[in-house]
């Protein structure tokens, strides 16, 4: 079972965050092959949130909830990670689902606007998101921004 908790950047432990960034530099760089600035200085902006998934004390699902204004014009869910431990069971949908009723509770009038690695945008679909752009390469994958407009 899954155990879901929000923080503001100043809300992490030492240990939480150290946790939080592993797991997605285990995902994006080193498992997905592709160095890129994993620390872009959003992740401690005002109003940015991060919701984090524990089994066992250990986080193994992430994903930064950032409000209108910053990465797009509405609030955005992007860093979206799970653990390998867990992949095929479910998690990344219990995941988005946690992630779109915060951002729905954080901001309640905004649309939500994520840039969609291309291969998952069948995913995003199940969950309302529609494409607002073309296909287009950022750090060496396929990308399609998609925003979700019903609340």
């Amino acid at each position: 079972m899954i155990t879901w908790h929000l923080h503001p950047f100043s809300g992490l432990t030492t240990t939480q965050l150290y946790q939080l960034l592993k797991l997605r530099v285990d995902v994006f760089v080193v498992e997905q092959t592709c160095p890129y600035p994993e620390l872009d200085d959003k992740d401690h902006m005002s109003g940015v949130h991060h919701l984090l998934g524990y089994q066992d004390e250990k986080i193994i699902a992430c994903a930064r909830l950032i409000p209108p204004g910053i990465s797009y014009s509405g609030s955005s869910i992007g860093r979206i990670a799970t653990h390998t431990c867990i992949r095929g069971e479910g998690a990344g949908h219990q995941l988005l689902t946690h992630a779109i009723e915060q951002c729905c509770r954080l901001w309640p009038d905004s649309p939500i606007e994520i840039g969609a690695q291309a291969q998952l945008e069948t995913f995003y679909r199940q969950y309302g998101f529609v494409p607002t752009s073309e296909p287009y390469l950022e750090d060496g994958i396929m990308h399609i921004d998609m925003k979700r407009t019903s609340l």
